[in-house]
């Protein structure tokens, strides 16, 4: 999934931005308001860290600019601000959570995995599809007992089609959002067409991929299983 942080206490934010990479996520890092709104102007985000107290706008005015370029993302206000007042309000304009700072690396990762299980409709991190429990969380794909070995943006292409089950995904979105970059020659989308490949191969080595399909002219999505 695809982060932006914005952050101008620089040494945490490079802090979050390791911890972030080594959790899987593709992370782009703002310290200004101005730089952070050039971000959400040429990508889509999954999720938004949004510091309160930049040095040239307000996170709170901000977060209204934020809500009307990345719509879809999903916003965690991080602040050293106490006042309940201002957590009252983030929330109120559409920030889905908040943490107070200092705060625990592993506590933002738990509050971005809630998130998403809230916005993918998931019990738990376990989403089963044909004969296959993919574990979201600990990246495993397992067919009964035997886990299937994939490589880390194998397994990220097959996490991501299955959080949008159902939703045809563009070459594009899916670079975006896994390789962090847009799609923008052939070679790019032939690199993707390789990958949806390797998956299939690997896991049509123990049964049936046809949920996987190929959207001509369009990219690929999972398709709901009835």
């Amino acid at each position: 999934m695809k982060v932006l942080l914005v952050e101008d206490e620089k040494t945490l934010a490079f802090e979050i931005e390791s911890f972030l990479k080594k959790s899987f996520y593709i992370c782009d890092m703002a310290h200004t308001a101005r730089s952070s709104l050039e971000y959400m102007s040429a990508n889509q985000y999954d999720f938004i860290l949004l510091d309160l107290g930049l040095p040239d706008m307000d996170g709170l005015k901000l977060l209204l600019e934020a809500k009307k370029l990345n719509p879809d993302a999903a916003y965690i206000i991080l602040t050293a601000r106490g006042k309940t007042e201002d957590r009252i309000t983030g929330l109120d304009l559409g920030a889905d959570d908040y943490l107070s700072k200092p705060f625990s690396l592993p506590e933002l990762h738990s509050r971005m995995q809630a998130i998403a299980r809230r916005k993918y409709r998931l019990n738990n991190s376990e989403v089963s599809i044909g004969e296959f429990l993919v574990d979201i969380q600990r990246r495993v794909v397992r067919h009964g007992d035997t886990e299937i070995e994939l490589s880390r943006k194998e397994f990220d292409l097959l996490s991501y089609l299955l959080l949008n089950k159902n939703r045809p995904l563009t070459r594009m979105q899916l670079s975006e959002h896994i390789w962090g970059n847009f799609v923008e020659d052939d070679n790019e989308s032939n690199y993707i067409d390789a990958h949806v490949k390797n998956v299939r191969k690997k896991l049509g080595a123990y049964a049936s991929t046809e949920w996987l399909e190929t959207i001509r002219g369009v990219g690929y999505k999972i398709r709901k299983q009835v």
